[in-house]
Parts: C-alpha cells; sequence; structure tokens
C-alpha cells in the first residue's frame, strides 16, 4: 500500500518510483495507491483516511514516499501518528510514532510564527500608510458612473498599491524557502491571505503580483 502526498516542487512519477523501487526491494506486494494533495490549513485528509482504513483492515504497511516534505504539515502527521497502523517513509525509515508527534509541534509552532510573521508585516505596511486590500476596485467604479482613463488609473493604482503592501510578506514567504510560483501560492493561501478580489491564490495570479511588484519597484525613486 501507498500513500502520497503532493507538494510544490515533487512530482508524483518521482514519488511513484521512490515507493516502488522500496517494494521491490522489500519483496512485497502493492496493495493500492493513494494520493493525497496538501491543501492550505485543511484538516481533512480523505485519501489518507482511506489508505489508512484500508492498512488497519488487511494489516498491511502504510507507505510514504516524503515525509519530509510534510513535515509542515501538522494535520497530516497527527492523524498518521494517531492512525495506529503501521507506516514507513522512503526517505526517513526511521521515523515512528515519536518522530512524527514531534515534527507535529515543530510544525504547528511553525504555523504560528508565519501567521504572526504575515500580521506583523501588514499591520507595518498599514502603519506607513499603505492602504490593504481594494475598496475602490473596477466594479465600484463603474458603479459610481467614472469611466475611462479614470477608471483605469484607479484601478491601476490599486492593483500596485496591493502589491506593495504584499511585499513584506512575499520576501518572508522566499526566505524561509518557498520561490517558485506553486510554492508561492500555496504559502500565501497557508497564511489566509486574499488576493486582491478575494480569492484563492494561483501560479497565474502569482505570477502577475511578483510582475506587479517589479514593475512598482523599478518606477519608485532610487535612495
Amino acid at each position: 500500500m501507498t500513500s502520497r502526498s503532493r507538494s510544490s516542487g515533487l512530482g508524483l512519477e518521482a514519488q511513484r518510483k521512490a515507493i516502488e523501487d522500496y517494494v521491490t526491494g522489500q519483496q512485497a506486494d502493492l496493495f493500492a495507491r493513494f494520493t493525497e494533495v496538501e491543501s492550505g490549513r485543511r484538516a481533512d485528509r480523505p485519501e489518507l483516511a482511506m489508505a489508512i482504513d484500508l492498512a488497519r483492515l488487511t494489516g498491511a504497511t502504510l507507505v510514504i514516499a516524503k515525509l519530509d516534505r510534510l513535515s509542515r504539515n501538522a494535520a497530516f502527521l497527527l492523524t498518521l501518528r494517531d492512525s495506529g497502523v503501521r507506516f514507513l517513509a522512503c526517505d526517513m525509515p526511521e521515523a515512528n510514532s515519536l518522530t512524527v508527534g514531534i515534527m507535529a509541534l515543530v510544525a504547528e509552532q511553525e504555523r504560528e510564527a508565519i501567521s504572526r510573521r504575515t500580521k506583523e508585516a501588514l499591520a507595518a505596511a498599514k502603519a506607513r500608510g499603505v492602504t490593504l486590500g481594494n475598496p475602490n476596485g473596477a466594479a465600484a467604479l463603474r458603479r459610481s458612473g467614472k469611466g475611462g482613463a479614470a477608471l483605469r488609473r484607479t484601478v491601476t493604482e490599486n492593483a500596485d498599491t496591493f502589491a506593495r503592501s504584499l511585499a513584506p510578506v512575499l520576501a518572508d514567504i522566499r526566505a524561509h524557502g518557498h520561490t517558485t510560483l506553486r510554492a508561492i501560492a500555496a504559502e500565501l493561501n497557508s497564511r489566509g491571505i486574499r488576493t486582491r478580489r478575494g480569492g484563492q491564490w494561483h501560479v497565474s495570479n502569482v505570477r502577475n503580483l511578483l510582475a506587479r511588484k517589479q514593475k512598482v519597484a523599478s518606477a519608485e525613486p532610487k535612495p
């Protein structure tokens, strides 16, 4: 049996090969595969739950490809620790319930630290006079009867201000090793930060945000 959790930068093919190589080396049988996709702070892990149930019913060992990539996912780690089934991680074969429990505590502390740093960064931006959010977006301007050049100018200014306000958050995310577009999107979502229109972050809007941030930075006067 295998359980695979996808994380940014970790391909499913690489996970499959790691597990299949382990199973072959142990001359064991592979019962089923499960793909659990990480999703921010969600506590429910339906694929993991099914894998655990099957392992419990059959007495099989739950094999995970990359436990280290899940080291900051407290919900996954706690579910695994409390499952009562035998498990093994290909990259950390020495891991056990105690190890996973400690990792979960560290993950929770890191999540709280990230939340605190994000709030502090946003508070600092607000203290500098940066307006957070998008109170005067295109829809509001259309309702107020403004249009044409005024509309485009105001929307652009709001987008620039939003990108500027998120600069310290993006810097913190990158400082903690999350540098790909997908990883940055996942971190923004996990921190509870919405897009300028109140939605979830994806690769496309992270790319647009970074491009706008760079444009804003290049337009600012040099000290």
